[in-house]
């Protein structure tokens, strides 16, 4: 596959904190290295300085920590602003109080991230409330520990959707923007997975809601709530109803049918989840205590899913390909090949035009695997960074420019 012949690419990121977020940072810096550019902005800046399609990312999709490196890009920063707002938000030199540059964003600090979760109201805080509703059935330790902790979440993403609202987008609107960006997010009360984005009307199927009533800082805020440490954030539909909403990797840790629905024919896809491979100089998990076994069955749960994922359209493109040859061998007329691919492509909801690239780490790289997620030392951000971009460099080498 020749990248530059395809003219709508698409960039989905996946989640996973702060070290998610540095991951891809280094994927993009590999992205550009090999000549993509990443549009962003107005609609008036975007078709004024991006006007070819080719290598240019018009369409992003993001996820949890995905969503505000997704956001930061179509908002139009560029990948050496997005590195030095965590950088100075890790509290490395000075912060400017205000930059006329627009090229400026305002720093990343742990207390934009980090917001303790207390009532709007403290008035209306008082501690039996933690303690007032009690469960539906009774019996066991799993019950007494839903009796007594009735707190929804350490933390809130009320000053991360602030810092969006007040730093980042000053229309704070999917429509506003020159290029498509989509949040993915999880609603609370239903087994739906919602994307909010530019859409004209709300609309819904059985698995996934297409929602218009977020703002883009509301959205990510919503997309970013990973419980049990944020609590799930609260949106108001076009109702006037609030529906509650958290971390958009629950469902789908890649949405990359959301890139390929709204015209991408080439989805590359970032993800910073590699469950450790056993390494001598590392030794075996068990003697890292609950905190690294309890990641590692989770990063395997997530890795069975991405795996299913790929695999099934890797099954459906030798599928159809099969079916081609066939056809083709029996002497069947191209137009009623044509018919019985649109058949089943139609049925399966698969594009075969559309080309996926996954980047991830290496197992090797078995210091990814014990990064703290939410850490914003600049040493740790740096190394991870490069772990990125080598992971990026390496999934790009097969494929010609």
């Amino acid at each position: 596959m020749r990248l530059g012949e395809k003219n709508r690419p698409s960039l989905v990121l996946s989640g996973g904190g702060i070290k998610a977020a540095a991951f891809h940072i280094g994927v993009c810096l590999a992205l550009r290295e090999k000549g993509f550019k990443f549009a962003g902005g107005s609609h008036n800046v975007v078709q004024q300085d991006f006007s070819d399609n080719a290598m240019t990312f018009k369409t992003y999709v993001g996820s949890s920590a995905g969503s505000v490196i997704s956001t930061f890009l179509a908002a139009g920063y560029s990948i050496d602003s997005i590195i030095d707002a965590f950088t100075r938000g890790a509290g490395l030199g000075p912060v400017p109080r205000s930059r006329s540059d627009s090229s400026f964003l305002r720093p990343l600090s742990y207390r934009d991230i980090f917001s303790l979760n207390l009532p709007k109201h403290k008035s209306s805080f008082t501690f039996p409330r933690l303690f007032r509703k009690r469960p539906i059935v009774s019996g066991g330790l799993e019950v007494l520990l839903k009796s007594g902790f009735k707190v929804n979440g350490v933390f809130s993403t009320r000053n991360l959707e602030k810092y969006l609202r007040e730093n980042v987008f000053p229309q704070n609107d999917f429509k506003a923007l020159g290029v498509q960006l989509y949040i993915v997010a999880t609603q609370l009360n239903h087994s739906r997975k919602v994307v909010f984005g530019p859409y004209e009307e709300t609309t819904k199927t059985k698995d996934v809601k297409y929602s218009n009533y977020a703002t883009v800082s509301q959205a990510v805020a919503a997309s970013a709530s990973l419980p049990p440490f944020f609590a799930p954030y609260g949106i108001k539909n076009n109702k006037g109803k609030e529906i509650q909403f958290f971390d958009g990797e629950i469902r789908d840790t890649l949405s990359t049918h959301v890139a390929a629905e709204h015209g991408s024919d080439l989805v590359i896809s970032s993800y910073s989840i590699q469950p450790y491979h056993y390494n001598k100089e590392a030794g075996s998990l068990h003697e890292f205590g609950m905190p690294a076994i309890f990641n590692q069955a989770l990063y395997q749960v997530v890795q069975q899913k991405i795996e299913r994922h790929i695999k099934h359209q890797q099954d459906l493109t030798a599928i159809i390909h099969a079916i081609q040859g066939y056809l083709r061998q029996a002497e069947v007329e191209e137009e009623h090949i044509q018919k019985v691919i649109e058949v089943v492509t139609s049925r399966t909801k698969f594009n075969p035009k559309v080309s996926y690239i996954y980047i991830h780490p290496s197992p090797q790289d078995y210091e990814m695997f014990f990064y703290d997620h939410f850490s914003l030392n600049p040493k740790i951000l740096a190394h991870i960074v490069r772990i990125g971009f080598k992971s990026a460099m390496a999934a790009l080498r097969h494929h010609k420019i």
